[in-house]
């Protein structure tokens, strides 16, 4: 009965040991859950804050690109206003010149009337009265 005692004394004591390291070993994991929850934490809130200034740096910049977007348009109009203006000096070019020429030409007859010649008896046109002529 005696060695019946010791055996059971002595796997009390084991129970009783492994009790304690195992109470140790889940208060040591307890404070670093504790920790690493604290860490994540404090690691979620800068990534909040971070996310919360890339989103207004986001904003900003696609308020920036929808006015050089505007800026662009205006920009670009414009230039095709000025190739439509230019396109139509190109074409009209031999037309007005042909008109200043005319005009040109108008003033000098116009100065040389003014200063006394006489132009009435200058042939002007060709009339065809007659057929065939």
């Amino acid at each position: 009965i005696d060695l019946l005692i010791k055996d059971l004394d002595k796997e009390l004591t084991e129970a009783q040991a492994e009790e304690k390291e195992a109470q140790a070993d889940y208060e040591g994991m307890m404070k670093e859950s504790a920790e690493k929850r604290a860490a994540d934490s404090k690691a979620l809130t800068g990534k909040g804050a971070t996310k919360a200034d890339v989103e207004a740096e986001l904003q900003t910049r696609q308020e920036g690109k929808a006015s050089s977007t505007k800026e662009h348009m205006a920009v670009m109009q414009y230039i095709a206003s000025l190739h439509s203006e230019c396109d139509w000096l190109l074409q009209y070019f031999d037309v007005r010149k042909e008109a200043r020429t005319g005009e040109i030409d108008s003033i000098v007859k116009a100065k040389a009337v003014l200063s006394g010649a006489d132009y009435s008896f200058v042939q002007t046109r060709v009339h065809r009265f007659l057929r065939g002529a």
